[in-house]
């Protein structure tokens, strides 16, 4: 940006306290600071603006490159054709009451609890 060694910048205060006046400076870089700070402010927005539409483009370009290489698949591998007579036999319902599933607890007709499987780590 701009390269300001401590020998220019100690000229331009000088001139600076010379022109201005020493009474009316704090009140002139309060002002040159407010404007600063605006420029700043829109060089902040302006480069976020700028990601925003770089993000954008890098976005829609790996889109294009996602759907070609899908399409790419695709090809190399079709889909196989619908069977639909190789259907999964209808459950019918079972005679009785429900299997209780491996490794439940038995019920001995007993209302003390029933401890858990060794090894279990739940409380």
């Amino acid at each position: 940006m701009f390269d300001l060694s401590i020998s220019e910048i100690a000229i331009i205060a000088i001139i600076a306290t010379v022109v201005i006046g020493p009474k009316e400076l704090p009140r002139a870089l309060a002002t040159a600071g407010r404007w600063m700070a605006k420029g700043r402010g829109l060089m902040a927005n302006f480069r976020t603006g700028l990601d925003a539409m770089v993000r954008e483009a890098e976005l829609q370009e790996m889109e294009k490159k996602w759907a070609s290489e899908n399409e790419r698949i695709m090809r190399e591998h079709p889909a196989l054709p619908d069977d639909n007579t190789a259907q999964e036999p209808a459950m019918e319902p079972l005679d009785g009451p429900p299997a209780e599933p491996p490794g439940a607890p038995v019920d001995s007709g007993d209302d003390r609890p029933v401890p858990p499987p060794a090894g279990d780590t739940r409380s």
